[in-house]
């Protein structure tokens, strides 16, 4: 008997909702989306990510991380671009290009986030993370243009407290639930020598599945002081596999 995972199932019972919906007609369906309708457009949100999870076998990137001190944002005090190789059966590894800077900063900062990220995207970890209805809780707040793209403006809130999770708003397309931006604060702080991390973030969709291309991390700690973390993703390669698509897609 073939095993199926727990994402695949998702979706599928996902689309039995979405073909329900669509039963009552299609001009009411997308109008409970765009009106902000949660039963609409959560079911969506969680279809994006399980095809993404589903299809995305590996993928490389080149991140260039840039990390300011205080109200400095123009001259970074540390830089760092590494190759990131990404595979779905064992996470992320990197591959430090090129760094320049404080010694501390990147030990001690972006040594930490390449760390954090390492340890979150193995498999064994990666199902708790994900923005999915599973991890949060979800309530859709209206609608608003963002990069041109119609989406539906969703709350999150982490049913447990992690600094891999956050508190705050994500932008998702209303036709399929692909994010488009994330805003929030990680709702836990990563030790009790710093505060809560504001994160935003934004997607691009590549290949059929939406992809971080720019973020901005914002903390404070007793030693470093205001710190702002700017990332750029740029060059992706990715390996995707043919299956049925998501809802939406």
């Amino acid at each position: 008997m073939r095993a199926y995972s727990i994402s695949r199932i998702r979706v599928f019972y996902t689309l039995i909702l979405i073909a329900s919906l669509a039963d009552a007609g299609s001009g009411a369906f997308a109008a409970a989306v765009h009106g902000g309708d949660s039963a609409a457009i959560i079911p969506l949100v969680d279809a994006s990510v399980a095809h993404r999870d589903d299809n995305l076998l590996s993928y490389t990137v080149n991140e260039h991380y840039r990390v300011y001190r205080g109200a400095d944002h123009e001259h970074p005090a540390a830089e760092m671009v590494v190759r990131t190789l990404y595979r779905k059966d064992t996470g992320k590894t990197f591959t430090i290009l090129s760094q320049s800077g404080s010694h501390l900063l990147l030990t001690e900062v972006l040594g930490h986030v390449l760390d954090s990220e390492t340890l979150m995207t193995q498999p064994v970890n990666r199902s708790r993370v994900v923005l999915t209805s599973l991890n949060y809780t979800m309530r859709a707040n209206g609608s608003e243009n963002v990069n041109g793209i119609d989406c539906v403006r969703i709350s999150i809130d982490p049913k447990t407290r992690s600094p891999y999770l956050f508190k705050g708003t994500i932008w998702v397309n209303a036709k399929d639930g692909d994010i488009v931006k994330l805003e929030g604060v990680t709702s836990k702080s990563a030790s009790v020598l710093t505060g809560a991390t504001q994160v935003s973030r934004v997607y691009e969709v590549i290949h059929g599945v939406p992809m971080a291309t720019h973020a901005t991390a914002d903390a404070s700690s007793w030693l470093l002081g205001a710190t702002t973390i700017d990332i750029d993703y740029t060059g992706y390669e990715m390996t995707m596999q043919a299956t049925t698509p998501a809802a939406g897609h």
